[in-house]
């Protein structure tokens, strides 16, 4: 039996361990780590932070409404797409992210800027056009696998990335951008975002948050 000194020094110790910023699985509210996996609600689009057994439980469902999130990432070094092809997809900016979506059944394209991610209309048939230049496309997973395209200060880069890693800009960029131009921090956070992704030491890094 807990003495009344030992029982005010358990409830101390719960208050230190619910103040401390422990990430929980958003399914069954169970701790885990920093570095941890997502699913993905496809016709929400809405990413989750989940612990070993519900990612595998609910990606199990045969209604599969719930996708795992891979952790793969790959420089598209011979990725063809013309100049022509990117401005016909009709985005007011160099950077956006094209995954293929199950419950529209039909591409989608993003673009992050300091509200959030807004969408783009892509035709069936240029998203086509694109597979048939770049076979990679057709091994991407539907909506949990992305194409990410950075033509920022003259940049031509093409990366296959996790979909919660586009999110993850989007946040970095809704969270950091000032004023009308975004201003020099929110710009430096782009561009050590997309030199993570090209260096394989560090493109998983800050995955899981």
């Amino acid at each position: 039996m807990l003495t009344g000194h030992q029982h005010h020094g358990v409830a101390s110790l719960r208050r230190f361990v619910r103040a401390l910023p422990v990430e929980v699985c958003e399914l069954c509210g169970m701790p885990i780590p920093s570095r941890h996996g997502h699913i993905v609600e496809a016709a929400a689009r809405r990413v989750f932070c989940v612990c070993l057994i519900c990612g595998e439980a609910v990606t199990g469902r045969p209604d599969r409404r719930y996708r795992l999130v891979p952790e793969r990432v790959e420089v598209l070094t011979d990725f063809r797409m013309s100049d022509a092809e990117w401005h016909g997809i009709g985005l007011p900016i160099d950077m956006a992210f094209l995954f293929y979506s199950t419950p529209e059944g039909r591409p989608v394209a993003l673009y992050p800027g300091p509200l959030g991610a807004a969408e783009a209309l892509v035709s069936e048939a240029a998203w086509r056009d694109l597979e048939a230049r770049n076979p990679v496309l057709s091994g991407f997973e539907p909506d949990v696998e992305a194409l990410l395209i950075d033509r920022l200060k003259g940049r031509r880069g093409c990366y296959r990335v996790p979909i919660d890693r586009c999110y993850a800009l989007v946040g970095i960029i809704r969270r950091r951008w000032r004023g009308m131009s975004g201003g020099d921090a929110v710009w430096q956070a782009i561009d050590d975002f997309i030199a993570a992704l090209a260096d394989p030491r560090t493109a998983r890094e800050g995955w899981a948050g």
